[in-house]
């Protein structure tokens, strides 16, 4: 059997921004000429949560004509929302124009995370603020964080830039963060550069706008701009599961772009560093196949598919979790696992053409001539122009008897 250079290609899916997809390049004897493990990343397609709230001031004036709000006030201070909104609803029930209890009622609601309902009422207390001649910056500033916080961008864009570009007022850096977060959602992707930056710079550890600026820099496949953001977003917050995540897939394509070379081998390390750390915080099924096919990628088999079989057990694991587990199998020569592995994985993803091109394989070498050729005709059926299938069928046929 002639032996073929193999290149594994990682594809991670943004569901609503980022495409990712990285080469894992290696050697090996009769191994199919590609192959193409998914991850089950999904969870990196979530948007990261906004940072914490702006640290904005809660309403300073108790009482207003038409209805007393003190004691709706002095429970938002303990941090009483639902009773302060409450006691606040019922002064606004009596007085409808009583701006104050709509605000306090709007605060109340932030401080509960109902944000669509909060910005509603902060709308109103905004409105009944300017109709008397005077607009409280706390009301506009708690309004453009529900509003981003319930996913209005563009109503919350206005208010944003006028919270961040008041005449002798220091920047806030968790303000700008969400004009950038706004202006990216509504596809001003320079704005939002300039934003998070400004963001940064007035907060170096701005996590989140460290992550958003190494997201930028991956989207426009600049990987090693991407690395540098991502980095120190980590090590301002290593909380946060999402940096590591696109830290992994952004060293994965770097290690793609160099080929078979040291930096390549330097990268797939550094995606091991990474994604051990994602593990060690959200120990699910689409990080540990990220973590895997760093493994993968660093020639590190076995630990591969240690770390694959801790989430296969799960009757509900996907399809390129298991054709990953093979993959890992096969590279280290155990081919009955990479076997076991790869037809749950074909009975998961029936029209995966890689996992048969692999199950093939791993046919093949344990000398399971018919269920090889079964595996390459079943590969090529899906794949009819794929000269690599012919040839296997070929290869295989005059032993499947």
């Amino acid at each position: 059997m002639k032996r073929k250079s193999l290149r594994q290609t990682t594809a991670a899916l943004f569901a609503l921004f980022v495409t990712a997809s990285a080469a894992l390049a290696q050697s090996g004897a009769t191994r199919p000429r590609r192959v193409n493990p998914q991850t089950a990343n999904e969870e990196a397609a979530k948007q990261p949560a906004p940072a914490p709230q702006a640290n904005v001031a809660r309403p300073t004036t108790p009482a207003q004509a038409g209805g007393d709000t003190t004691r709706a006030y002095t429970l938002l201070q303990q941090g009483q929302f639902e009773a302060a909104a409450r006691e606040a609803r019922q002064v606004a029930a009596a007085n409808p124009t009583n701006g104050e209890a709509w605000k306090i009622v709007g605060f109340a609601e932030v401080g509960l995370k109902q944000y669509a309902e909060a910005a509603t009422d902060l709308r109103k207390a905004l409105d009944l603020q300017r109709a008397a001649g005077g607009e409280d910056e706390n009301t506009a500033d708690a309004l453009a964080q529900a509003l981003v916080r319930s996913d209005q961008f563009e109503r919350a864009l206005p208010l944003l830039v006028a919270a961040t570009t008041r005449a002798g007022k220091p920047a806030n850096a968790t303000m700008l963060y969400y004009r950038g977060l706004a202006e990216y959602r509504t596809d001003k992707k320079a704005d939002a550069e300039r934003s998070f930056n400004a963001a940064v710079k007035a907060d170096p550890k701005n996590a989140i706008s460290l992550f958003y600026l190494g997201r930028m820099a991956y989207e426009r496949g600049q990987a090693d701009a991407a690395i540098a953001s991502l980095n120190r977003a980590t090590t301002a917050d290593p909380r946060l599961a999402e940096a590591w995540t696109l830290l992994t897939l952004a060293y994965l394509r770097r290690a793609a772009e160099a080929g078979d070379t040291p930096k390549a081998n330097e990268s797939y390390l550094n995606a091991v560093r990474t994604s051990d750390a994602l593990v060690r915080l959200r120990a699910d099924e689409s990080s540990a196949a990220l973590n895997a096919q760093a493994l993968v990628g660093a020639k590190q088999y076995a630990r591969a598919a240690a770390v694959l079989e801790t989430v296969v057990t799960n009757a509900n694991a996907q399809g390129s979790t298991l054709y990953l587990l093979g993959v890992s199998y096969s590279r280290a020569k155990n081919f009955p696992k990479a076997t076991a592995a790869l037809e749950r994985a074909a009975a998961k993803s029936p029209e995966d053409v890689n996992v048969y091109r692999e199950l093939g394989y791993a046919y093949e070498v344990s000398k399971q001539y018919a269920k090889a050729l079964a595996a390459y005709q079943k590969g090529a059926e899906l794949l009819p122009d794929d000269t690599d299938f012919k040839d296997s069928i070929e290869r295989v046929r005059p032993f499947a008897k």
